[in-house]
C-alpha cells in the first residue's frame, strides 16, 4: 500500500510492520508496534491496561465538572453490509436568530451584523477551509515530537470532557509511546496561545494492542498538568463522548495537516463503509490529520476520530474513523480511572 497520507515520516518508525509488546499489568498500556489486524471480535474486545514512560504526579485541585455520560442511540448490527457515503443534506445547525424589523421599510433595512469569522460548518457540505478561532476550535489541537515550532507537528487530538480535566482523544496509530510528546491546543502559525500540556500515558484497546484492529484506532491520551497546576480542560474546554449514534450523522471534521500551520474544518454527512466503520467525504485532509475529532452538529458529541479503515484514508478527499461505541465508553471509563 506503500507510505499512509495521515501520518508523518517523523512517526513512521511506529508503524513498522513488527509487533513489539511489553509487560501488560494494572495501570500499565501496552507499548505497541503496528502489526497485522487483529482477528479479535468486537463484542468481546476490552480495553487493555494502560502504561506509559513516564507518570505525571496526581494532578493537584478538585474536578468541578460532571463526568460524561456517553450517548444512548442505536448499535450496528454485525450482519450490515458496507454501503454506499450517505448523500450530504442540509446543515443540521439551528440558524442564528435575527432580529425583528424596527419598521416596514424593506428597501433601507439594514442587514444582520455577518459572523466573526466565515466557517464552512456554515456554508455548503463537503467545503474544507482553515478552521476560525472559536472555543470548539480551541479543543483541537497538534501533537509534537519535542518543541513546539512550524512543521514538528505529525498528528491531530482533542480534549475530552472528564472528572478529571486531562484526557485527550486521537488515533491509535498516532503513537504508542508518551516520551517527548506534547499536545498544543488551538496552535496556529507556530504559536500555542493557550500553552502546552505534556502527555504521560497512551491507553488503547486489546483488539489494538495485540493485532492493530482498525475498528479499534482510537486512543485516550493522558496529560500532566501545566507548570501553573493548570489541567488541560481547566483552559479549554472539553468535547462529551458521543457512542452509538447514527452513521448519517452531520458532523464536524478537525484536523491539522503536515505542511500546515493552521487547523482545517470541513461539515458534511457520515456514511457506513462497514459494520465499524464511518466514512466522510470532505476534501484536502492529507498526513497529519490522524486523530482529527468529529464532531456531531446535533449534539456536539465527538463520534469519531480520523483512523480506523486504512489508517484514516489513502485519499486526501475521503476520510474514515473506527465507529464509537462500548468499545471506546470503556477504554475511556478506563483512562479516567487511571487519571483519577
Amino acid at each position: 500500500m506503500g507510505q499512509h497520507r495521515r501520518r508523518t515520516p517523523r512517526r513512521r518508525r511506529l508503524l513498522a510492520p513488527t509487533l513489539v509488546t511489553t509487560a501488560l499489568s494494572v495501570l500499565t498500556v501496552a507499548v505497541v508496534v503496528v502489526g497485522t489486524h487483529s482477528l479479535t471480535p468486537r463484542a468481546t474486545a476490552v480495553a487493555s491496561p494502560a502504561t506509559s514512560a513516564a507518570v505525571a504526579p496526581p494532578v493537584p485541585g478538585t474536578p468541578t465538572v460532571p463526568a460524561a455520560v456517553p450517548v444512548t442511540g442505536t448499535e450496528p448490527s454485525a450482519a450490515s453490509e458496507p454501503s454506499e457515503l450517505s448523500a450530504p443534506s442540509d446543515p443540521s445547525e439551528p440558524s442564528a436568530s435575527e432580529p425583528a424589523a424596527p419598521a416596514p421599510a424593506p428597501t433601507t433595512a439594514t442587514p444582520a451584523p455577518a459572523a466573526a469569522a466565515p466557517t464552512p460548518a456554515g456554508g455548503p457540505l463537503g467545503t474544507t477551509a482553515t478552521a476560525p478561532a472559536t472555543p470548539e476550535a480551541a479543543t483541537v489541537g497538534a501533537l509534537f515530537t519535542g518543541a513546539v515550532r512550524p512543521g514538528n507537528h505529525f498528528c491531530t487530538a482533542s480534549v475530552l470532557h472528564s472528572t478529571t480535566g486531562n484526557l485527550l482523544l486521537t488515533a491509535a496509530h498516532c503513537l504508542d509511546d508518551p516520551s517527548g510528546v506534547v499536545f498544543a491546543p488551538g496552535y496556529r502559525d507556530g504559536k500555542a496561545p493557550y500553552g502546552t500540556w505534556r502527555v504521560t500515558a497512551v491507553h488503547t484497546t486489546t483488539g489494538w494492542s495485540r493485532g492493530g484492529d482498525p475498528d479499534e484506532d482510537f486512543a485516550v491520551l493522558e496529560t500532566a498538568a501545566d507548570a501553573t497546576g493548570r489541567r488541560v480542560e481547566d483552559v479549554v474546554g472539553g468535547n462529551t463522548l458521543g457512542t452509538d449514534e447514527p452513521f448519517g450523522a452531520t458532523v464536524r471534521l478537525y484536523g491539522y495537516p503536515a505542511g500546515g500551520e493552521s487547523p482545517l474544518l470541513c461539515s458534511n454527512t457520515t456514511g457506513r463503509q462497514s459494520t465499524y466503520q464511518r466514512v466522510i467525504d470532505c476534501p484536502g485532509y492529507p498526513g497529519g490529520t490522524s486523530g482529527g475529532p468529529w464532531i456531531s452538529t446535533a449534539t456536539g458529541h465527538v463520534v469519531g476520530a480520523i483512523g480506523g479503515y486504512q489508517q484514516g484514508g489513502d485519499t486526501d478527499d475521503t476520510s474514515y474513523s473506527a465507529y464509537f461505541d462500548h468499545t471506546v465508553a470503556a477504554l475511556y471509563a478506563e483512562a479516567a480511572a487511571a487519571a483519577s
